[in-house]
């Protein structure tokens, strides 16, 4: 089992990078706060990775942190839910908007991510509220609530999710603004950028 890679970055793409270690290239999978945070080309790389295998395939996943890998295998842990598609959700969200989504029983904010429906959040929920929620100190679930009134409105203004997440992480928390004004300020996120 590969547990980690530590090596050089050699390239970057859309979902992934190839990190050599040793001479040898390997592609590894990744959410794009983990690519954020890559650095340059030819900059030295330290990945928690998770090897997925399968009869057709095997794939390499990697994390900037061990929190976002062990939170990974426990989403993949839950049925109907693979690799890919926990991926997808920490492109879209942070590991602690996940983990307080599920912990908090927020199934609105998980429907936000792409591939994420109702039954699946419901699921999530339902199968890891018990082992995220244990001994984790979560956000009101009114501040929760405003977040997702938020990404709503700007997902209807044609943002993407992931770019919608970013905008309201800049938001303070537990202001005392109107939804209207929250909405105002996670849009100046994208004139500044």
């Amino acid at each position: 089992m590969i547990t980690s890679l530590h090596g050089k970055l050699e390239a970057v793409g859309s979902d992934g990078a190839i990190i050599n270690v040793g001479g040898v290239g390997f592609q590894v999978y990744m959410p794009t706060s983990t690519l954020s945070s890559l650095g340059k080309i030819g900059e030295a790389v330290n990945l928690h990775t998770y090897l997925h295998l399968r009869e057709d395939n095997a794939t390499l996943y990697g994390f900037a942190s061990d929190d976002e890998l062990g939170l990974f295998q426990t989403l993949i842990g839950v049925s109907g839910l693979g690799p890919k598609l926990a991926v997808a959700m920490f492109s879209a969200m942070s590991v602690e908007k996940l983990t307080m989504a599920i912990a908090t029983s927020s199934a609105d904010l998980l429907t936000v991510i792409p591939g994420i429906g109702k039954k699946m959040a419901n699921r999530l929920i339902l199968e890891l509220k018990d082992k995220i929620g244990a001994g984790l100190i979560t956000a009101p679930t009114a501040q929760l609530t405003e977040e997702t009134e938020v990404l709503a409105a700007l997902t209807s203004l044609g943002y993407s999710v992931s770019e919608a997440t970013r905008a309201v992480a800049t938001l303070s928390p537990g202001s005392e603004l109107s939804l209207e004004e929250r909405v105002k300020l996670a849009l100046q996120y994208f004139t500044t950028k």
